[in-house]
């Protein structure tokens, strides 16, 4: 009986792991996950890439709630909520958008169906081509002067008659003006014929006519006496000098339908007024004149 009521021992042995337990296979789940991730989110931005601003906006509208809009009542901000539009529940939640693109014309458009402030921009750009154009033309006859300067230095036969020779820029144009000096005239006294020493100088200024494209007055003046008076055959007498130097011209090269005017204006408008009787108020006034610039149609 005491052998029988003894109760069996029961040895229990619990194996344990090796300390290696964070090696298992939980981690790659996690990082599974990981990597599930960054592919999606490469593929958005892939996708966000290479779509058109329209397919985005295509799929906005897609996902968004074909009824729903934002309201401007409530308390507004993150706390003003979202309420059913005015379009109604049957709406394809594209009337912003088309209001967006296709405004309502503003009531101070013109019969042109330009506003105000689109004319004055056209106003704007014209004037400033106009300008521009101003600007080229003033640096073709600043260019055509150091032209006409620089051939009477290199010429021996004109640099002798150089100071002869006055130039500038007038609101006409610019002025060229072959002068009389003391011993140094251009025309024989009473005669309407050029010497030898004008003609030279009319053939260097129709050179520089000859670039640029403008139309050409000539004008004859001629001096009081020596009592300052003026006399009747100067109106002649100037003006048949001023014709005489549109051949020579002519004959240098300068086209007749250049020339805008051919007059005489005798001592009306002395170069030295202090003294109307200087060899210098004898002149011949040459003026490639200011064009107005064309502008094109479509300002």
């Amino acid at each position: 009986m005491a052998v029988n009521s003894e109760q069996p021992i029961i040895i229990k042995k619990v194996k344990k792991g090796g300390g290696h337990g964070h090696h298992g296979g939980a981690w790659k789940v996690a990082y599974a996950d990981f990597v599930t991730a960054m592919m999606a989110f490469f593929l958005l931005m892939w996708l966000l890439n290479t779509t058109s601003p329209e397919q985005k906006q295509g799929i906005a509208d897609y996902f968004a709630p074909a009824s729903i809009s934002s309201t401007t009542s409530g308390s507004g901000g993150i706390l003003g909520g979202t309420s059913l539009g005015d379009d109604g529940a049957k709406a394809d939640g594209k009337m912003s958008v088309i209001q967006q693109m296709a405004p309502e014309a503003p009531d101070n458009v013109n019969k042109d169906g330009q506003s105000p402030t689109t004319a004055n921009l056209d106003s704007a750009s014209e004037q400033a081509l106009r300008d521009a154009l101003a600007k080229k033309e003033q640096d073709a006859f600043a260019s055509a002067a150091q032209s006409l300067r620089q051939s009477l230095q290199d010429m021996p036969e004109l640099a002798e008659l150089s100071k002869q020779i006055m130039i500038d820029q007038t609101p006409e144009g610019l002025r060229i003006q072959l002068v009389d000096q003391e011993g140094r005239a251009m025309f024989k006294e009473n005669s309407k014929e050029p010497n030898d020493r004008a003609k030279i100088l009319l053939r260097a200024v129709a050179k520089v006519i000859n670039q640029l494209p403008n139309r050409v007055t000539i004008s004859g003046h001629t001096s009081a006496n020596a009592y300052g008076k003026k006399q009747d055959g100067d109106w002649a007498l100037s003006a048949q000098r001023a014709d005489a130097s549109r051949v020579v011209l002519r004959s240098a090269g300068v086209d007749d339908d250049r020339i805008y005017q051919v007059s005489g204006k005798a001592n009306s408008e002395p170069l030295y007024a202090d003294d109307p009787t200087l060899a210098g108020n004898r002149r011949i006034s040459i003026v490639l004149l200011r064009e107005k610039p064309v502008l094109p149609d479509n300002l």
